[in-house]
C-alpha cells in the first residue's frame, strides 16, 4: 500500500522560501514519476512540477526559476524547494505518484498548506 506524507508547509512572507517534503512508503520513488500539485480555494488542482525516474524535471511556467523538485533515493523522499514566494503561491500542496497529468496520478498525499503573506 502506497503512503505519501507531506510536510514543511506554513506561513511565510512574500519573497521567502519553504521546502516541502514528501516521504513515500510502499513504493521506490526513483523507479516512478513523482509530482507536486497545488490547489487554491475555488481553483482547479494544477501540476507544479514533476521528476521522472531518470531524473529529468519539468515545471509549470508560473514557478519556473523559483521552484526546484528533487529527490533523495536513500530517504525515499521527494522535495519541493520554493524560493521567491508570492501571494499567488498560496495553496494546499499535494505530493503525487505517477502524475505528469492528474489523470495519471495513482496516489495522493494528504496535502500541506502554504500561505504567503504580502
Amino acid at each position: 500500500q502506497v503512503h505519501l506524507v507531506e510536510s514543511g508547509g506554513g506561513l511565510v512572507q512574500a519573497g521567502g522560501s519553504l521546502r516541502l517534503s514528501c516521504a513515500a512508503s510502499g513504493i521506490i520513488i526513483q523507479n516512478n514519476v513523482m509530482a507536486w500539485y497545488r490547489q487554491a480555494p475555488g481553483k482547479q488542482r494544477e501540476r507544479v512540477a514533476f521528476i521522472l525516474s531518470g531524473g529529468s524535471t519539468n515545471y509549470a511556467d508560473s514557478v519556473k526559476g523559483r521552484f526546484t523538485i528533487s529527490r533523495d533515493n536513500v530517504k525515499n523522499t521527494v522535495y519541493l524547494q520554493m524560493n521567491s514566494l508570492i501571494s499567488e503561491d498560496t495553496s494546499v500542496y499535494y505530493c503525487a505518484l505517477g502524475g505528469t497529468t492528474s489523470s495519471l496520478v495513482r496516489a495522493w498525499g494528504q496535502g500541506t498548506q502554504v500561505a504567503v503573506s504580502s
